[in-house]
């Protein structure tokens, strides 16, 4: 094999992942919300299950896409393991649609495709079209880069050395590991049976070997989810492990057939003279056949699942951790296909947990300046530690995953989650001043009149309402939004309203000067929570629009 060869073997597979990769990006920049959306609510049964699998890996071409969005709905709480289950079934079915793609050898309309998408890209600035356009060019590029491949491995079949490489595939334990290791390297099933239809219609390896690299090949297709639920949740991870399994148990199923029964000559046969379409059927007939005689087996799956990977007695030993988002460090996951379809529910329900913390602790410090229980600061303090790790974490995973999001909607989301982070935090800090003051109230021995404890109370209410109404499910609407908006002018008025009963309780010498300069501040902490929880309201709002 010359020099040039080489390189254009490189150029090629660059070519076919890049194609892939375009592919890809733009079928989840065009629909990767609407994927999330019929993933969620089409799981009613396990044949509905599968078939919605099936349908979204056959529309984006990546099992792997799917099944890490499975895995982030089950982290998230918004799917159950069962349910996962059919899911996983249905995208290893599903994932089939590229090789028959490639059997059906479209690659002579590969520059027309090429041309029309980057056509579309460079001239056309509507989004949604760019996107189709991406789609094209990507398919294009995918085929150019097939038949580089196929162009450069020609001459392969005349060294003896490379030729005694793959016939060392027909042992079948190194075609399966050969098969997986390459699949976790490029992270891709279709790409990798992409290839090795490509290396079979090359002659530089026979069907009789190439089957067992097939199987490997999806086995190696599990290191994507495996990766997705390093620092999920328990059931994230279980979700990986059956898709593992489902796996594991088709390649050993078809192994031994293979092994057993004529059927590498018996696929020859069936289609003769094309390779291509020999592993495409192949490849169908593994995932459809493992499919169908484990479905009836899905909840088996679930509970061995379940069985190898136990519920920890205490998986999180009362240390500060993020509920719904794997921390960045530790998943070191960038964004990518399918990840939009994880991470806008996932940052939603982590926000409103730590919503909920910020409104609790607006209760408690209220509840302690009523009653100066100076005890309580220690919980309240500890509390806004815990918003603080929450909106780090928050802010840096967001970071982390929005410069390679390419859903308009979903990164609109994105950055409305960014600025509610930020405002939970502030909230946070206004009731942790607010209970800060019972510490002077005690040790200088301060008391607010009657009138003043009064208002106080008042405060707490339309402060809680106010928090209140941004944890309403669905809540975004105008009308909702013109609700909040309502409150937050409440809260302005009675500051207003406050500040004058207080210079007229400070003329009748109703009061010390001591609690007239704390109840200023408290009075600008509380019209600072009305203020960032308007600003919340509004980017709920415009993520909802």
């Amino acid at each position: 094999m010359q020099l040039s060869d080489f390189l254009g073997l490189l150029g090629g597979l660059a070519l076919f992942l890049y194609g892939m990769q375009m592919m890809s990006s733009g079928l989840e920049a065009a629909a990767g919300s609407r994927m999330k959306n019929i993933l969620e609510r089409l799981t009613a049964n396990r044949f509905l299950g599968v078939l919605v699998g099936a349908g979204i890996t056959a529309v984006i071409q990546s099992s792997s896409a799917t099944t890490v969005m499975v895995v982030g709905f089950v982290s998230a709480g918004m799917m159950t393991l069962s349910q996962a289950v059919w899911i996983i079934m249905g995208a290893n079915v599903g994932t089939t649609i590229t090789g028959l793609l490639i059997a059906l050898d479209v690659g002579a309309m590969a520059p027309v495709f090429a041309f029309l998408g980057v056509t579309t890209l460079v001239f056309i600035k509507n989004p949604k079209l760019q996107h189709i356009g991406q789609i094209m060019a990507g398919l294009g590029v995918l085929f150019i880069g097939m038949d580089m491949m196929s162009a450069s491995m020609s001459p392969l079949r005349q060294e003896p050395a490379f030729l005694n490489l793959m016939a060392s595939f027909s042992n079948p334990l190194l075609g399966i590991l050969a098969g997986a290791l390459f699949t976790a390297v490029i992270q891709s099933s279709s790409a990798s049976v992409g290839i090795l239809q490509t290396l079979a219609a090359g002659g530089v390896l026979g069907l009789d070997s190439a089957v067992f690299v097939l199987f490997g090949q999806n086995i190696g297709t599990c290191i994507t989810a495996v990766l997705a639920s390093a620092g999920a949740s328990r059931d994230a991870k279980r979700t990986t492990l059956i898709h593992l399994m489902f796996n594991v148990f088709g390649t050993v199923l078809f192994t031994l057939l293979f092994l057993i029964l004529p059927l590498a000559p018996l696929a020859a046969q069936f289609v003769p003279g094309d390779p291509k379409t020999q592993i495409a059927l192949v490849h169908a007939a593994f995932n459809i056949t493992t499919t169908l005689v484990l479905l009836p087996f899905g909840t088996v799956l679930a509970r061995l699942a379940v069985r190898f990977l136990p519920d920890l007695p205490e998986e999180r030993t009362g240390g500060m951790c993020l509920e719904f988002l794997a921390p960045v460090q530790a998943s070191g996951k960038d964004g990518g296909l399918g990840v939009s379809a994880i991470y806008v529910d996932q940052l939603r329900k982590e926000l409103d947990r730590m919503l909920r913390m910020a409104q609790e602790n607006v209760a408690v410090s209220f509840q302690a300046v009523l009653t100066q229980d100076a005890g309580k600061l220690e919980q309240v303090e500890k509390t806004e530690e815990y918003i603080d790790f929450l909106n780090k974490e928050i802010s840096l995973y967001i970071s982390k995953i929005i410069s390679s999001e390419t859903n308009q909607q979903a990164s609109r989301i994105v950055s409305s989650c960014f600025a509610i982070s930020g405002n939970i935090e502030r909230i946070g800090d206004h009731a942790d001043n607010i209970c800060g003051y019972t510490k002077l109230l005690r040790d200088k021995h301060i008391s607010f009149s009657p009138a003043a404890i009064k208002e106080i109370g008042q405060m707490q209410d339309i402060s809680l309402k106010a928090i209140a109404a941004l944890l309403i499910p669905g809540a975004g609407d105008l009308v909702w939004l013109a609700d909040v908006g309502g409150m937050e002018q409440r809260i302005d008025d009675l500051t207003m309203e406050f500040r004058h009963n207080q210079l007229e309780r400070m003329r009748a010498g109703a009061c010390s000067e001591e609690a007239c300069i704390i109840y200023a501040e408290l009075l600008t902490d509380f019209e600072r929570i009305g203020d960032h929880v308007l600003n919340i309201a509004q980017e709920l709002a415009l993520a909802k629009s």
